[in-house]
């Protein structure tokens, strides 16, 4: 393993009581920023998440779920598992629910991976891949990008028999690139038997024509495919996500599942947000001719930038300094955008795409620093 992080714990060097390898090694996650010191009411672009909220029909569910809070939730969250499935052409039975994707990365970690097992993701991948990878002890194993790009060919050499876990997030963050499908599946016609391939689709909604890796799933005897409510739903506060895998897989992971993992008022509004179709056309929609008017405005700007396939851009700047100083700029206007240096990109900066005027005022401060 490398080397343990630096990280604020207070462990003695006498005492027996130890942590569980791979802990130690963690970094900790660092999320979006949510405020700048002298900015009462900041935009905040930083965390990808939905402008518009919720659906009204979500909030309604919620808050009427309040009122039953002295009552347990469902254990099998049927109802919500019913709801994806029926909106997604899903076998209801294959679902599995955690709070966010994260929770069902996690056991997927903890159910397939150990000491002296390798999980591999890709080099400019979700930070949550190798936290997962090392709280469960196991080796989590970087496998270089090309162009930003998942990159199969390195992906099926980096493979040993040590590997477990392989996983990939498609629309990848924070590149917001895409990997074609045929791509997906020639890599998990490689996938040897003892390996799970996990197809992280947090952001899939806004890459319309894609179905987030369901043929594979039902095809395939070790294909997995995480969602999120987090991102298009507008319930990144809720936490609700869920993963669809093979019968077998799902009965694994349900033996490690907490039986009150999600909240009644969790449940309630995510089930609304899934059968609310139209909101999430609404938003799809306007996302689509917004993320467009940022990255032609990026490159007008002579700001590179590869086409997005999420719901948000990334910034490329001619250096790590031009970045701090356009990150320093935005913060001066009172716009908050994610450095992505934690990512391997410190040239880079991610911003979400915003409401319309959102994303007028970003343009507007980068075209003012720019021109002076």
């Amino acid at each position: 393993m490398p080397p343990p992080v630096t990280i604020p714990v207070t462990i003695s060097a006498t005492t027996p009581i130890r942590p569980q390898p791979g802990i130690l090694y963690i970094a900790l996650y660092q999320g979006g920023a949510s405020n700048i010191p002298g900015h009462g009411a900041p935009l905040k672009l930083s965390s990808n998440e939905n402008p518009f909220g919720p659906s009204p029909g979500a909030v309604e569910a919620m808050a009427a779920a309040v009122l039953e809070s002295n009552r347990y939730p469902s254990t099998d969250h049927g109802e919500l598992r019913g709801a994806i499935a029926d909106i997604h052409g899903l076998k209801a039975e294959q679902i599995i629910c955690g709070a966010g994707s994260d929770e069902v990365i996690h056991w997927l970690n903890q159910a397939y991976a150990g000491p002296g097992d390798e999980v591999l993701y890709t080099q400019h991948g979700f930070g949550m891949y190798p936290i997962a990878a090392l709280a469960a002890g196991a080796m989590p194993v970087q496998v270089a990008e090309r162009d930003r790009v998942v990159d199969v060919d390195t992906l099926i050499e980096a493979l040993t028999e040590d590997t477990r876990l392989i996983f990939i997030a498609n629309p990848s963050n924070p590149c917001a690139t895409m990997l074609a499908s045929d791509e997906v599946e020639r890599l998990a016609d490689a996938v040897p038997d003892q390996c799970l391939l996990i197809l992280d689709g947090a952001y899939v909604e806004f890459a319309q024509g894609h179905d987030g890796g369901k043929a594979l799933v039902e095809t395939r005897n070790n294909v997995v495919m995480t969602r999120t409510f987090s991102k298009v739903y507008g319930l990144g506060g809720l936490r609700v996500g869920y993963g669809y895998g093979p019968r077998h897989v799902i009965d694994t992971l349900n033996r490690i599942r907490g039986p009150f993992n999600l909240s009644g008022i969790a449940l309630a509004g995510a089930e609304a947000a899934a059968r609310d179709v139209d909101w999430v056309a609404e938003c799809t929609r306007i996302n689509a001719d917004e993320r467009a008017r940022l990255v032609g405005g990026f490159r007008q700007l002579g700001i590179a930038c590869d086409d997005s396939h999420a719901n948000f851009v990334l910034a490329r700047f001619a250096d790590e300094a031009t970045a701090d100083a356009a990150n320093a700029h935005l913060k001066s206007d009172g716009i908050i955008v994610r450095a992505t240096k934690s990512y391997g990109l410190p040239h880079c900066l991610r911003v979400t795409v915003g409401r319309p005027e959102d994303n007028t005022r970003v343009l507007a401060s980068l075209s003012a620093m720019v021109a002076t």
